[in-house]
């Protein structure tokens, strides 16, 4: 059985595709960039200021630290006034209501700490988790094992006694990275296909999955 379960936000709990999506479109629009959605949703996982820096190389636009952070200032803005677009996942409420008080609960988001506590409040989540990291509380983004190492620190759980629940391919290798259990959801933008090379011990459809992902937790 695992002690702790740790939560991605984006695309795990909560259906922000679009909302992430837009809010780093408009930002981009900004400084003439454009890029297709679907770069942007692939790349939703790493954190705001990595995305910018992964779309203006490829893009071939120069940058330096002042123009990511201008930037990633104006996605939060606009993520936080489109946040009354954003919906928990079906099965995300029952699911965090069954493991509250059984497991420890944390959250670890590779969004913007502002983003997420105002989204918290929203969705009256803040309740279900005892520690919540984000992207803003570390130096190294997934997929390196950081944010996962840090909110089990914060959960006073060891790394083998955690699983991980996430939808992308870097919160799969960052919590491998990590030495914690895995569960994939597959409301991200990754396929199943996808999923299987990086091997994590359990995939389903959605948060619906409510048995499966019990009976796995409390193995």
């Amino acid at each position: 059985m695992f002690e702790a379960v740790m939560f991605d936000w984006d695309g795990t709990l909560a259906d922000t595709r679009q909302v992430v999506v837009a809010s780093f479109q408009k930002a981009l629009s900004g400084v003439h960039c454009k890029i297709s959605d679907k770069i942007i949703e692939r790349l939703i996982g790493i954190g705001s200021a990595e995305t910018f820096k992964e779309i203006l190389r490829s893009a071939k636009v120069t940058f330096d630290e002042k123009l990511i952070k201008s930037l990633v200032e104006k996605k939060v803005e606009n993520e936080i006034e489109m946040s009354d677009e954003v919906k928990l996942f079906e099965g995300s409420q029952e699911l965090l209501e069954a493991l509250r008080g059984e497991v420890k609960l944390g959250l670890a988001s590779m969004n913007d700490r502002a983003v997420i506590s105002n989204l918290l409040k929203m969705t009256n989540t803040q309740k279900f988790f005892n520690a919540v990291v984000t992207g803003s509380d570390i130096v190294n983004p997934k997929p390196e094992p950081e944010i996962f190492l840090k909110c089990a620190l914060k959960l006073r759980s060891r790394p083998c006694t955690c699983v991980v629940v996430e939808d992308s391919i870097f919160g799969v290798e960052a919590a491998k990275k990590a030495k914690m259990g895995c569960i994939v959801v597959l409301t991200g933008a990754y396929s199943r296909k996808e999923f299987k090379k990086a091997n994590p011990e359990l995939i389903v459809n959605s948060l619906k999955a409510k048995s499966e992902i019990l009976n796995f937790i409390y193995r």
